[in-house]
This record gives C-alpha cells, structure tokens and sequence, in this order.
C-alpha cells in the first residue's frame, strides 16, 4: 500500500516538471524569443525596401548638372517562388532560358531566403507592360530605384558617375549595401557618397498565398520612409566649363580655373572627356568598354592626374625664393647671348633670342631661360659647391610651400602628387656628391624631373595673384542648405614670400599678355598678367602651357591650360584661357585684334599621333621616364656600334640594337589646323 502511494507521486511529479517544462517553453517562444513569429510573419509579411533618391548636384548659380529618373528593378526571394511557366516568364522580360538559369544559380547563392536583382532598370515604358503579369509569378515583385540623368552631358570627370557595389564595398559598408545597390565609383559621386545617396526606408506589405499585395500592415505603423540624398551645390561655373570642353574638342589635355579669393574652382575640363549619360543604363557596360579601348583614355581625369613639365610657368619661382633669401634683388640683371652656359651645358633661350640686358621684369615677359638659369645656379652654390646637396633641399622645400610635389587634399579622388626630386633620387642617378647644380640646371625652366598637376599650376597663380598665399583647392561649396566650407578651406596657406617681391614678377606677367609672346591673347578692357610655357616632351612635340589670373587688381580667376603636343603655349594654351577668363567675366567674348575666334580654336583638331601616345600613356611611362628611357637607348646604340667597329657582330646583338632604336623613331602625324 505504501509502495503505491508513493509511486503516484512520482509519477505525479513526473507530470507537473513536464507540464512546467512545456509551459516554460511556451513562454519562451511566445513572449521572449521572436523567431517563430517571424517566421509565420513571412507567410504573410513582405519588406519592400524603399531606395531613395541620390541628391542633386547644381553648379554656383543653381544650375542642375546631374538629377534622377526613376526605373524598376525585377527581385527575386528564390525560397517563395513557386512553379511557374519560366518560357512565358522569360517572354515577358525579353530574355532567353540560359540567361534565366545563369541568374537564378546567382540568386540562389546570394541566398534562398533574401531578395536580389533578378531584372534591373526596366524604363517605365517597358515596366508598364511587364506589371500587369508580375503577380503571376510567385516569388517575383517589383521594387522603383532611380539612376541619374546629366541634362548638359557636361563635366563627367569632375561629376563621376555610380554603378552597382562590388563584394569589397558590401564588406566595407558592414551590412548596409546588398547586391544590386549603387555606389559612387568616381568624382564628387564617390567622395560624397555618404550625403548623396540619403537613406534608405522599409514598407511593410500584406500579400496573400499567391505573393499578391494586400495593403499595408498595421496601416505602415512599422514602416520607415526613405529620406532622399542632400543637394549638393559645386563651384563649377557651368557656362565656362561647357566653352572649356568645346575648346578642347579633338585635343588632349585640361583647363583648371580657380577664384584666388577662395580656392573654388571653377572650370575643371579633361580631355577628351564623354558624356556622362553613357555610363547610365542597360548599355553601360558596352559604352565602358569602348571608352577603356581608347587610346587617349577619357576615364583619366586629367586635371588632378596628368602630370607635365610646367616649363616657363615655373620661371618665377626661384626667382621669388632667391628674392626671399637675399641672393638677388628685382634689379638683379643678367646679360643674355642666347643662352647659359652651365658647367659644361649650355642652356638655349627660346629659338636661340639673344635677349641682352634683362632684370626680373623684363625676364618674365620675354621668357629668358638664361636669367632663370643664372638664379637657380646663384641658389644652389650659395652656400659653396660643397653644400650643393642640402642647398638644393632648401630649395626643394621652399617649391614645395607652393603646393608642388604634394596633394592639395581636392575633395575627388585620384589625386597625384606631381614630382619635385629628392636629394636621394639624384645621389642614386648621379652618386652622392656627383652632381651640382649644372647637373640640375634644367629644373630652373620647369623641365628635367620637376612635374606638376594642371591643379597645381593653377594654384600657383593663385598665389601669385593673392601676393603670397593660397587658398586649398574644392569644388564643393554647400550640402543641402548648409555651407560645408571645411576649416582647411578658409586658411590661408602662406609659401613664405614677402608680397612686396610679387610686383616685379606681376609685371613681367603682365607685359606679357600687353607686349610679349601672349600679345594674340589680349582681352579688350581686361588686364590678364600670364605665361606662356613651351614644355618639352621626350615622347613627341612640346606641350602648349598658359598660365594667368585676371583682372590685375582684386583678380577674380586664376587659369592653367595643357594642350598637349601642340607646340608653343602662345599658339594654343593662352587664347584657349583668354576665351575662358573674358566669359567668365564678362559674360560674353568680344572680336580680338588679333582676329583669333572661338570657332577657330574649338574646330582644330589637335590629337597626337595614337601609337605614341599609347606607349606613354596606356603603358603608364611618365614624361620623365620617357626622358630617362631615351637618354638609355642613346647609351645602348652607342654601346652598339662601338661594339660593331671591335668586330663583334652577330644577329642577337643586331637585333638588340633595332629594339633599343625603335622607340626613337616613333613620330607624331601631322595635324590638321583647320
């Protein structure tokens, strides 16, 4: 009897920690774990991701430069899709039975359970007729996005443009972009992705067995809205920039117009450049692939990473440094025969001009490479030969305060530094001790190993015009209806020059333009102080440089164009920036004495010979390797044919020296002026 009771109360025991266990259980599932209502919520929930708008981009005076237009994407939750007639499916959409299977192995493998791009960027024509079937097809449902539209087809370089996001940018975004997503990849649209693309929201949908909406839950009491992308108002002047890249058509190289008083910039011209609106759509990937077949390479965005011999532009500087230190004075003068004679180098004016007599002003305005060269070599022996290293590096950090040889942290991607030579590359050319400043004297002229950025010459007026100082380069002047000015913009970068040694080189500028090589490029009622610069290229014909600011009081712009392979900057870069510099301040271009015209210049065709420029450019040689490449070659026919003349032939050797002469032979074709 006793063993009875006692056995009912285990059992019963038994029941009550099972009946607990079971109500635990319930418990946890119902009130503290969410994962089953989740899951019975998705068979009758759907979360339709609402992408937003990016923000628009405007120039300085409100002008639209890149806008929206809404599309529609076809996602696909490969887990809900049913049995469907997939011959009728792939009528609709205009695709066959291999591309259907190649993209639902793909969304498969992104995830059974999560939607992704089955269809991107159907039009709202093409969309309209798909619409009415979609809902035949369980699994499958629409979603709106927006791609964007250039209504002026205008500044691509400075723009960029968006495509959808890689693996690495959904790794680096931790969870925020998912395939199908779109991303800055270039220009103002990567560098201020995070304002432009806005945020993202989420509607909550009812459907039914079949996948069909049925209103929204709760009446969208759980749903967030999408908050469009910020406006973003440029620098850009719209009108000059479109006059820039007419003026550039069939020609390669860039113009970089800044305000001295801010840094803005306001003409940023690649070219050639495309119109941004080909890297939109369906078709974009065929219109990339045409574009990185072609040799003059439109993706490179030439103001920031082409680099170039600044030539004559860069005339002032040592002269304004030598100024500083006390080596010379504005009335410092200097004999010119035609040439310098530097150790055993001699260094030829331009065409060999004898320009007698010349002090700082009078250099500047005839271009007198002979007086630059005399104050480069006063600089570097200032101190004795024997100083000849660190007084070169004094030297190089004082060029360096004028925004040379480093980024000036522009707000786009991809810029370079340029290239002002360290004591340690010419120890490694030359040996330590080995070199002097004869060795070096080309760099007086902006030659020899010296580089510069189209952006950095442009700069460099800017403080010539400022007397002094610079204002960092941006392009990018208000987000939404905030100024953005970033503290790095408003400061003043000193280069450590008295402005009172500016006058003299000013007015050297300036009889230029009234008098000197740049007299064609005159602007009625305007005072443009400029240089003009023939910077010589190993690879082919000099390149055309002219650099200005105007007017000479109070100037509003400071101007840099490179027409590449184009001769002296007289005959192509300096009209090309005075067509530039009198609309942007007049608004309007008025006939020249010189009888040049607009027509004129933006009709030639100026395009260096392909084949050259594809082992320059698309084989990444710089200008100064170029230089380097053909000083070796020169060494190596040489080497050959002495060789030859002790008897050592033979047909590898032969055909060694073919090899190391056929770079020099390259030519550039003939243009067409017309």
């Amino acid at each position: 009897m006793n063993s009875f009771f006692e056995r009912r109360y285990v059992i019963a025991g038994i029941f009550i920690t099972i009946i607990f266990i079971l109500l635990a259980r319930l418990f946890y599932i119902q009130i503290i774990d969410n994962k089953y209502a989740i899951y019975a919520s998705k068979n009758v929930l759907r979360q339709v991701i609402k992408y937003p708008a990016r923000g628009p981009i405007l120039d300085r005076n409100g002008k639209v430069l890149v806008q929206n237009e809404p599309f529609y994407d076809i996602m696909v939750t490969p887990r809900q899709v049913k049995p469907f007639d997939t011959v009728e499916f792939c009528r609709i959409l205009g695709i066959d039975r291999d591309e259907f299977n190649k993209r639902w192995i793909k969304a498969w493998k992104y995830s059974p359970n999560l939607a992704s791009v089955f269809e991107k960027q159907l039009t709202a024509t093409k969309y309209a007729s798909v619409s009415e079937r979609l809902s035949e097809f369980f699994g499958f449902y629409s979603t709106p996005r927006y791609l964007r539209i250039y209504p002026d087809s205008a500044a691509a370089q400075f723009l960029g443009y968006i495509g959808e996001v890689q693996d690495n940018d959904i790794k680096r975004s931790n969870g925020y972009y998912h395939p199908g997503d779109f991303i800055g990849i270039t220009g103002v649209e990567k560098s201020y992705e995070s304002v432009l693309r806005g945020q993202r929201g989420v509607e909550n949908q009812m459907v039914d067995s079949r996948g069909r909406p049925k209103g929204r839950y709760a009446n969208g009491m759980f749903d967030t809205a999408a908050v469009a992308g910020q406006r973003l108002t440029s620098s850009l002047d719209i009108t000059i920039q479109k006059l820039g890249e007419r003026l550039m058509q069939d020609k390669v190289g860039s113009i970089v117009a800044i305000e001295p008083s801010t840094g803005e910039i306001l003409a940023y011209v690649s070219s050639p450049t495309y119109d941004p609106n080909l890297m939109v759509g369906r078709e974009r990937g065929n219109n990339a692939a045409k574009m990185y077949a072609d040799v003059y390479n439109p993706f490179f965005i030439r103001p920031v990473q082409a680099k170039y011999p600044p030539g004559s532009s860069f005339k002032p500087l040592s002269a304004l440094i030598a100024l500083e230190e006390g080596i010379i004075t504005p009335q410092t003068t200097y004999y010119c025969p035609g040439y310098y004679q530097a150790g055993n180098r001699r260094i030829k004016c331009n065409n060999g001009e004898a320009h007698g007599l010349v002090n700082m002003t009078s250099a500047v305005a005839e271009s007198c490479n002979g007086y630059f060269s005399m104050v480069f070599q006063k600089i570097i022996d200032h101190n004795g030969i024997k100083q000849t290293e660190a007084s070169y590096a004094d030297w190089r950090n004082n060029v360096k305060k004028f925004g040379l040889g480093s980024r000036l942290d522009l707000d786009v991607p991809g810029e370079s530094r340029g290239n002002v030579p360290t004591p340690l590359y010419y120890d490694n050319t030359y040996r330590k001790g080995g070199w002097r400043a004869s060795t070096i004297i080309s760099l007086a002229i902006g030659q020899g190993e010296l580089l510069a950025t189209p952006l950095q010459m442009a700069n460099l007026e800017c403080t010539i015009a400022n007397h002094g100082y610079y204002y960092k380069p941006h392009l990018v002047k208000a987000i939404g209806a905030q100024n953005v000015i970033k503290k790095e913009y408003t400061v003043r970068n000193y280069v450590g020059i008295d402005s009172g040694y500016f006058e003299p080189v000013i007015n050297g500028m300036q009889a230029v333009v009234e008098r000197g090589t740049g007299i064609r490029s005159k602007i009625p009622g305007i005072i443009m102080c400029g240089k003009t610069g023939t910077a010589q290229n190993p690879g082919g014909e000099a390149h055309s440089v002219f650099v200005a600011f105007a007017p000479r009081e109070n100037p509003k712009i400071a101007i840099a164009v490179v027409v590449e392979n184009s001769g002296e900057g007289a005959h192509w870069a300096a009209p090309i920036a005075s067509f530039i510099v009198e609309k942007y301040l007049k608004g309007s271009i008025s006939a020249r004495e010189s009888g040049i015209t607009v027509e004129y210049y933006a009709n030639a065709n100026r395009l260096p010979d392909s084949a050259l420029y594809f082992s320059r450019f698309r084989k990444k040689v710089s200008p100064a390797d170029l230089l380097k490449k053909q000083k070796q070659d020169s060494l190596k026919k040489q080497d050959s044919l002495n060789r030859k003349m002790k008897g050592l032939k033979g047909a590898s050797r032969q055909n060694k020296k073919d090899s190391s002469t056929r770079f020099l032979a390259i030519q550039p074709a003939k243009k067409d002026d017309k």
